[in-house]
């Protein structure tokens, strides 16, 4: 068999930079421990390696009452204001290694809201990226003193059922759009159309990373030499579950495998495959499949 992986893919700049941070913490903070709030990123192979070098995962919805000092990390995807007052409320020495695109962001939202705009998130409503991003947006709000929107819109039907509403109270309202990093540009695209259709002026942030615009446009540059696709990466990750409707969209059989032990069956049968990754999938996972692929059985 012949494995053709896509030009770009694995690890991305702010997840390989969350990665290092985790390292150098846990070597460096061996008595106390280290722990991040929530999964440091969408990889169970590279949680796992973490929580062998001491990393461990608490939940914001169960924080210990006293973190005296404690290194606590932020995650890739960042976190709210409110959250990260909390944190420190409660001794945290805090970490922060949000994406620096996350971050950017972040200050958007805050800036538009202190600013008086309603405001449109695009992506997933429970994602930790849109949760810590509408969280600024709340804090800019409440610096202003003013009282506007922020809503999150997860398609263009959802963008135009809201934008209808939102429109009928909020009609003289200065309107921004935000997108969560991994979305699509088409994705965006057609929800900035959709809420065109009721606020004419809206201001469309360039927030897509150009990492996920790459690893997408790379695998659709490959879809046409293969018989198949395997998308290596956690299956919780918003961008790996991007480059599966990507390959899905080509109309070719296609898998996504956090392990080379899920690696469907029928896949060995094929004599070219496409071997494709997320953003916050380790090099050494997209060796291992390779590895299985092109083994003699």
């Amino acid at each position: 068999m012949m494995v053709i992986r896509a030009r770009v893919s694995g690890f991305c700049m702010g997840v390989r930079r969350a990665v290092d941070l985790a390292c150098t913490q846990a070597n460096t903070c061996m008595e106390t421990g280290v722990y991040t709030l929530g999964p440091l990123i969408h990889n169970p192979k590279v949680l796992e390696e973490l929580q062998r070098r001491g990393v461990c995962v608490i939940d914001e919805c169960s924080l210990p009452q006293n973190l005296n000092n404690v290194p606590v990390i932020i995650r890739a995807h960042g976190i709210s204001p409110q959250t990260e007052a909390e944190l420190h409320k409660r001794g945290a020495r805090l970490i922060d290694a949000t994406c620096p695109r996350v971050k950017a962001s972040q200050l958007k939202a805050a800036a538009f809201a202190e600013a008086g705009f309603g405001l449109f998130l695009a992506g997933e409503e429970h994602h930790a990226e849109i949760a810590g991003i509408k969280g600024y947006a709340q804090a800019g709000f409440a610096r202003s003193g003013t009282v506007s929107f922020c809503a999150v819109v997860s398609n263009a039907a959802e963008a135009e059922i809201l934008g209808t509403r939102l429109y009928a109270e909020n009609a003289d309202t200065k309107t921004a759009l935000i997108g969560q990093t991994t979305i699509t540009a088409e994705e965006y695209k057609a929800i900035g159309e959709a809420v065109k259709k009721y606020f004419t002026d809206v201001e469309i942030a360039q927030t897509i990373c150009p990492a996920a615009e790459e690893r997408q446009e790379s695998l659709r540059e490959l879809t046409d030499t293969v018989e198949a696709v395997i998308i290596a990466g956690g299956k919780g990750s918003a961008n790996t579950r991007r480059l599966l409707a990507v390959a899905q969209e080509a109309g070719k059989p296609c898998a996504l495998v956090e392990s080379e032990e899920e690696i469907p069956h029928d896949f060995f049968r094929f004599k070219a495959v496409g071997l494709a990754a997320g953003a916050s999938t380790p090099d050494s996972l997209i060796d291992a499949i390779e590895w299985i692929l092109t083994s003699p059985c």
